[in-house]
Parts: structure tokens; C-alpha cells; sequence
């Protein structure tokens, strides 16, 4: 089992990605910021099952948080990150240091609208313009078939999706199931934050989300089912809710009973936000 290439260097990894295409391969990327766990060894399996060769970045992209989110704090684990990746068969690591991302007079954002709007953006407001920004330059780095993200952060990934289709990147955006814990959990680096009675609240999360959508797929009242799913998680031991709201699966606009949607929310744990989603069937009486 052979340890992934490892290139910090956007010269470094074009040549690489410049002899596989002259060996007529094809290339599938995985976007993470390291701290790998199940969930983003899914996203490298599904890639490894579409392409002949997968590159995963590793990379803590200081330009998606806010100066009061935690940065310094975010965990950066790379020797077992790779010893992960060798388990699971990646080709390439990308793994570049903030000046090679952003250089000196780095002066470029990436604004996209629609499906960033609302949601993450109300309490994040910088957040999707730092995603798209480094999103697009990996991308064209890169320039992979296709890229793999995750359902978990799925606004993430319609605002992906969109950036794409406007700037006609030729990548392929596919959504990957969110993996869970044997709680229903969803996977993120976030949770090594949790102690142990934190774990046992997070994890009603889902719960309290399933109940819901399944109340607004059966007729509910949306205002009355995302009131209720708001207090459900306050009584669960959440210490505060930034949101519950249904949108449609493919805009994220306002949900319409007539077609399928996404339930989403955002709570905090103590210093943990967590966020996570489920599906929402069409209702039609």
C-alpha cells in the first residue's frame, strides 16, 4: 500500500496531473481542510470509484473564517491525515501553505449569490465568499473531472455547484450521503471539540430534524414544524439555534410543498456550531 504523493506547490502538483492526462487518465479531487475522519474517507472512496485517480487537498483556508471563529484552533493532524489517505487509496496530496494559496497582494474574492444567500450567510457573512474563492483557484489548479463533496455541508455544495455552472468550470460537482456515527451524528473535525455528555446531546441533532421533515412532508405548517424543531433542540440541551428552514433541494429557495427540499439547521453546542440536514419529500394533498 503505497503513501499518496505529497506536493505543496501548484507546480508540483500540475506536472503530476500533466502525466497522468498524458496517460489518458482521469482525475477526481476532494476538497478538505484536513482532520480527516470517516466521513471524508467516504468522499475519497466515491471519488477512487469514478476516476483513475484521486488528488484530496489539505488545506486550513484562513479566508472562510471570521476573526472570531477559530482558526488557531482548527485541528491540523497532517501525519495522520496521510496515513489515512494511504489506507484508502489516494493517489496525491496537495498540501499548500497559506502563501502559496494566497501570495503577497493576493487582492481576489469570489462573491456568488443564490444559493448562498440566507442560511450560513446570515451568521457567517464571509464565509461563501472564502469557499468559492479557494474552491475556484484548487479547481483551476487542478483542473480535476470531477470534485466530491459532502450532503453534510450542503449549502456548501449548491453554492459549488452554482460557481461552476456560472464561471463554466468544467468540473463535475457530485454530492456524497453524509456519513454518521452509530448516533446518527454527522461527522465533522468540529466534533473532537464534544466531551462526552456534549456527544449525547449533538447527536438529537438529526433526531429532532428527522421528526420535522417527516411533520412538513406529511402537510404541517412549516412556521409551526421549525418553531417546534427550534425549541425541541433548546430542551435537548443546545444552547442556542441560528436556524431551522426549509428551502427547495436544488436553489435553496423558500421550500414550495410541491417540490423536494432540504431541512437545515444550525446550533451551538457550547463553543461547537453544528449544522446538519435532511431530506424533504414533495408534499402534494
Amino acid at each position: 500500500m503505497n503513501q499518496p504523493v505529497v506536493v505543496d506547490t501548484v507546480l508540483a502538483l500540475r506536472a503530476a496531473i500533466r502525466d497522468w492526462r498524458r496517460d489518458g487518465l482521469s482525475v477526481a479531487m476532494v476538497p478538505t481542510m484536513g482532520a480527516l475522519h470517516d466521513g471524508h474517507i467516504s468522499l475519497v472512496r466515491a471519488a477512487l470509484s469514478t476516476a483513475d485517480r484521486c488528488i484530496v487537498s489539505i488545506f486550513v483556508n484562513p479566508a472562510q473564517f471570521a476573526p472570531t471563529e477559530d482558526l488557531d484552533k482548527y485541528p491540523r493532524q497532517l501525519v495522520r491525515d496521510l496515513d489515512r489517505l494511504t489506507q484508502a487509496g489516494a493517489h496525491l496530496a496537495f498540501t499548500p501553505a497559506v502563501s502559496e494559496m494566497y501570495p503577497e497582494g493576493f487582492a481576489t474574492r469570489i462573491s456568488v449569490g443564490g444559493p448562498s444567500s440566507g442560511l450560513e450567510s446570515d451568521f457567517r457573512p464571509t464565509f461563501f465568499e472564502g469557499v468559492a474563492t479557494v474552491v475556484a483557484k484548487l479547481f483551476l489548479q487542478a483542473l480535476p473531472d470531477r470534485a466530491i463533496f459532502g450532503e453534510k455541508d450542503y449549502q456548501q455544495l449548491c453554492v459549488v455547484r452554482k460557481l461552476c455552472r456560472d464561471l463554466d468550470l468544467p468540473v463535475d460537482i457530485v454530492g456524497a450521503p453524509t456519513v454518521r456515527d452509530a448516533g446518527g451524528l454527522a461527522m465533522s473535525s468540529r466534533n473532537a471539540y464534544l466531551g462526552a455528555a456534549e456527544l449525547g446531546v449533538a447527536r438529537q441533532l438529526n433526531v429532532i430534524l428527522r421528526h420535522a421533515a417527516a411533520a412538513l412532508a406529511a402537510g404541517t405548517d412549516e412556521s409551526s414544524v421549525t418553531a417546534k424543531a427550534a425549541a425541541s433542540l433548546l430542551e435537548a440541551g443546545f444552547d442556542r439555534v441560528d436556524y431551522v428552514a426549509a428551502r427547495e433541494s436544488l436553489t435553496l429557495a423558500p421550500w414550495r410543498r410541491d417540490s423536494d427540499g432540504r431541512l437545515l439547521a444550525a446550533a451551538w453546542l457550547g463553543r461547537t456550531r453544528l449544522i446538519d440536514n435532511v431530506e424533504v419529500s414533495s408534499f402534494i394533498p
